[in-house]
């Protein structure tokens, strides 16, 4: 059979990384596939040391590799939205399939680009999208699709994780920390869309999708960063048998789906408690298999680059399939999504966390706890600590499950009372079983 001839734009992290694994494993891969894969073209702005690029067609103008009439398959490897959902559905025009390791824009745009590709009998593939090295969507979409999934909750992003790690372990704080992510190279220059949350709100987005057939549904995903968690926080979460994760958090209820990324403590006995660095891992509840947890690199270019070049062996063994037969984008036949709501985070059930300073007097105490019974919210545990010479201490209030539209109402009470100095810290608490 003739070779399949792939196009490379993007020649940064992840596009190195999947350049030399076609190149280093191409015996191995041909041995999968039954048929060659050969780089055709590459389009990038620059030349990359890290890849030999001699006798490759280069190209500086990325939509050259799209209107190359040799080329079956692209690798949108670019980053960004614009001009990646340009090339990508210029590439659908022209009966390409298409590979992306680009979570913003399939989270954003995948619903556009999968109805185009759909219409064109072509496949937009992107396991790399998801947790880099880990093979989630594939486990999700094909190894459980056996199963009713119940739930999901993951640690996708690494820098996050890294900074939480680095807190707990050490006692060290958060910008500290995050000067050293950066330093290292775990965190970009402007680091929000790690730590404020949107990096892993991307991909519960499409894991959510995938998992509970309903279309990508980005803007309703309920989003919060870890900037706000303090070294104390963390102390105070560990005396209590608990760790704080960053975590993504998609739930099938009767009353619709819940879509959430916030940091969350989760008991010291659970895995994912213990997943800690720039690691990743997901958990995924299915109601045949139970639980399951996959773990593994969420980041790099090999890691990454495994996923790329996992789903062009996919794509090339389904050239010649019908396209009426292939694997669907989102798991579920496109005429077949749901169109169950995703629910507003205030409808939301969890226990929290709440630390706060108070001052040390009396009725303080006895105020706080009549403003969450009122609240229907009942306490499970609570910690005060005195510190020598001042008036003020620290209060940690763990709760039951609660509505959080209760919550909020009651910390706006409680933070309107004289004797609680500046703001409630709020983390909501999980049990994931």
């Amino acid at each position: 059979m003739k070779p399949v001839k792939v196009g490379i734009c993007g020649l940064g992290t992840v596009g190195s990384g999947s350049f030399n694994i076609l190149r280093n494993n191409a015996e191995e891969i041909t041995r999968r596939v039954g048929r060659s894969i050969v780089i055709e073209q590459v389009g990038a702005r620059r030349d990359n040391d890290a890849c030999d690029t001699s006798g490759i067609n280069v190209t500086r103008d990325i939509f050259d590799v799209v209107n190359n009439p040799e080329i079956d398959i692209v690798l949108e490897l670019i980053g960004g939205t614009s001009v990646a959902k340009e090339l990508v559905l210029t590439a659908i025009k022209n009966g390409k399939h298409v590979v992306t390791a680009n979570k913003a824009l399939i989270a954003e745009h995948g619903n556009e680009i999968f109805a185009r590709a759909q219409e064109k009998g072509v496949i937009v593939a992107f396991e790399a999208a998801v947790a880099g090295g880990i093979p989630i969507i594939k486990q999700i979409r094909e190894g459980l699709s056996a199963n009713r999934i119940e739930w999901l909750a993951g640690i996708i992003n690494g820098t996050g994780n890294f900074i939480l790690t680095e807190m707990s372990q050490k006692g060290r704080g958060f910008e500290d920390v995050l000067a050293e992510a950066q330093a290292l190279g775990y965190a970009e220059a402007d680091p929000t869309f790690d730590i404020e949350g949107i990096d892993a709100a991307h991909k519960l987005t499409i894991l959510a999708s995938i998992a509970f057939g309903i279309p990508l549904q980005f803007e309703k995903t309920y989003t919060e960063g870890i900037s706000r968690i303090t070294a104390e926080d963390v102390a105070f979460a560990d005396d209590l048998g608990y760790a704080i994760k960053h975590l993504g958090i998609a739930r099938r209820s009767k009353a619709g789906i819940e879509l959430r990324v916030h940091p969350t403590l989760i008991s010291h006995k659970q895995l994912l408690a213990n997943v800690n660095g720039v690691m990743n891992a997901i958990m995924v509840q299915g109601d045949v298999v139970g639980p399951t947890l996959t773990y593994g690199a969420g980041a790099g270019a090999l890691p990454t680059g495994s996923s790329v070049i996992a789903d062009v062996i996919d794509v090339a063994r389904t050239l010649t399939a019908d396209p009426t037969n292939r694997v669907p984008h989102l798991a579920f036949q496109a005429n077949a999504l749901s169109s169950m709501q995703v629910l507003p985070v205030e409808d939301i059930e969890c226990g929290f966390f709440l630390n706060m300073t108070i001052k040390d007097r009396a009725g303080v105490l006895a105020n706080i706890t009549q403003i969450l019974s009122m609240n229907d919210i009942s306490i499970e545990s609570l910690i005060q600590r005195e510190r020598e010479g001042s008036e003020l201490v620290p209060l940690v209030v763990m709760t039951h499950d609660v509505k959080e539209r209760n919550m909020n109402a009651a910390i706006a009470a409680i933070e309107a009372l004289p004797d609680v100095a500046g703001t409630v810290q709020r983390i909501r608490v999980e049990n994931l079983a």
